[in-house]
């Protein structure tokens, strides 16, 4: 019970120095140097207590207690292989992304790993102050900054004392047609796992989810992409020596939506008072009556007929315009990198003519018995400054995080056009 508890409080310290929304895991870690360091003390105290308490025979009240024995399998991590997500978490994201559409919002995940599975209890979103005028703290372009972190550990201990996991498992984003990918959203990633290891990141799209399907992702980043990161070194010769690519940046994991046994026995229980419309009927209305022809108050489970829209508000547009954009983002990458890679080719060419002549030079000289002109240590400064320009090599980190947006714009734009064709077929259809 005492391991327990000493997990959580270093559980609850890291979970305090994660940041969110634009300001990076740096700076609010820096803020929350000081909570961290009390935390880590406590820590300490205790596992000296509980070091000197395990391990030996308690005789008390005339029971004793031996040696306490753990086995060593169930203390290994296992890979996450699935994601778990309780329906009052689910409710808070919608709330809490919906509200704030299209602002970018972001939030703290809490809950437990059981067995490869992670299960995701409870959730809080993450308060943002504006740093611009008060009349437009609440405008969609208002520049909006994460609290401090003593926010985050007041909330988790707040939590904690009401007998709630506080133990973090990861973070959620809000996003709009899929525009997530940058290098914050990676570095805040890469920072949960530094400090838990199967944290995820749950992404919840407003615009996708308003067209009648719940549009939520989880993923993580892989060991690979980790590795390298670590080392802040992405070169195109480390991209081919690790085999990462685009799509083995992260990787996907399943969502379950988990209700509870209380929950799901309401839902059975709960009848429709009133029969819906038959199907001759609602057809031969206009889809714009779809919206609103059921009263919900009478009837609990009204059907969805947003997935009957015909997609009129431009986001086919919206997502091209956002899929052009980020192609010439890509193009701009590109074009930076393929001219250090022209002038690394040329000054690689040109020292290993000077080197040669040089070498030439001293082998002619040592032939007709004369001291040599140039010394080994001019030709290695040549090579040197080669391996100076080959260290300004422009990172691939960009180009990996564009890459994989341009995937999801395409992605999402084939998915959406071969609905809106096959509704457009069945409106053609039944209007003969």
């Amino acid at each position: 019970m005492g391991a327990t508890t000493a997990q959580s409080m270093q559980k609850t310290a890291s979970a305090a120095s994660l940041p969110s929304g634009a300001k990076t895991l740096a700076a609010v870690a820096s803020q929350a140097a000081q909570l961290l360091q009390q935390q880590q003390q406590q820590q300490q105290l205790l596992q000296q207590s509980m070091a000197s308490a395990v391990g030996s025979s308690i005789s008390h009240a005339g029971v004793s207690v031996e040696h306490i024995h753990v086995d060593k399998a169930l203390l290994q991590t296992i890979p996450i292989h699935a994601v778990q997500l309780d329906a009052l978490v689910v409710m808070k994201i919608i709330k809490h992304c919906r509200e704030l559409a299209p602002t970018p919002v972001t939030g703290q995940l809490l809950g437990i790993d059981v067995q490869g599975s992670l299960q995701v209890t409870n959730c809080f979103p993450f308060t943002v102050v504006s740093s611009g005028d008060a009349d437009d703290a609440f405008s969609a372009s208002a520049p909006l900054e994460p609290d401090d972190a003593k926010y985050q550990l007041t909330m988790l201990k707040c939590l904690r004392q009401l007998n709630y996991d506080v133990q973090t498992v990861g973070w959620y984003k809000s996003a709009d047609l899929g525009s997530f990918w940058s290098q914050s959203f990676i570095d805040t990633q890469f920072q949960y796992q530094q400090s838990f290891a199967q944290s995820v990141v749950i992404v919840y799209d407003t615009s996708r989810s308003s067209q009648g399907n719940l549009s939520l992702k989880a993923m993580r980043l892989t060991n690979t992409f980790m590795d390298l990161y670590r080392q802040k070194r992405f070169t195109m010769e480390s991209l081919v020596k690790n085999k990462l690519t685009p799509s083995s940046v992260v990787e996907y994991l399943p969502v379950k939506i988990h209700n509870s046994h209380l929950l799901t026995a309401m839902l059975h229980q709960m009848e429709e008072s009133a029969a819906y419309p038959s199907l001759s009927m609602r057809l031969s209305q206009p889809t714009s009556s779809f919206k609103s022809p059921i009263p919900t108050v009478s009837t609990p489970f009204t059907p969805n007929f947003d997935n009957l829209d015909l997609g009129g508000d431009g986001r086919l547009e919206k997502n091209l315009e956002y899929l052009g954009e980020a192609v010439d983002d890509h193009g701009q990458e590109q074009w930076r990198w393929q001219g250090w890679s022209r002038n690394y080719a040329k000054e690689q060419a040109r020292i290993a003519q000077q080197v040669a002549r040089k070498r030439a030079d001293n082998a002619t000289r040592a032939a007709g018995g004369q001291p040599l002109i140039h010394t080994e240590d001019e030709i290695m400064v040549l090579q040197q400054s080669l391996n100076k320009i080959a260290a300004n090599e422009p990172s691939r980190l960009e180009t990996l995080v564009l890459t994989n947006q341009v995937d999801v714009y395409s992605k999402q734009m084939s998915e959406y056009g071969a609905a809106q064709l096959s509704k457009m077929f069945l409106v053609k259809a039944l209007a003969k």
